[in-house]
């Protein structure tokens, strides 16, 4: 890896960056982290499908604004 590459950790978005300085719990946090990471790759295992849907349910302006970041990236 050259040293000019920038690596970047999660999370990737304004939008769940934002939502986990109001997050309280761990679990809340790793929700919102999961369904930042399934946006960028969802993947057809059921389970994660599943709980993608569940999460964007309970968030769902949360949940557009990831989806509007995504798109707007290069």
């Amino acid at each position: 890896m050259s040293p000019m590459t920038e690596v970047r950790k999660p999370p990737y978005t304004e939008a769940v960056r934002k939502a986990l300085e109001w997050v309280g719990h761990d679990s809340a946090a790793a929700d919102l982290l999961f369904l930042e990471a399934w946006e960028m790759r969802p993947t057809a295992n059921l389970g994660s499908a599943l709980r993608a849907s569940q999460i964007r349910r309970a968030n769902p302006l949360l949940a557009a604004e990831i989806g509007k970041e995504l798109k707007a990236k290069p």
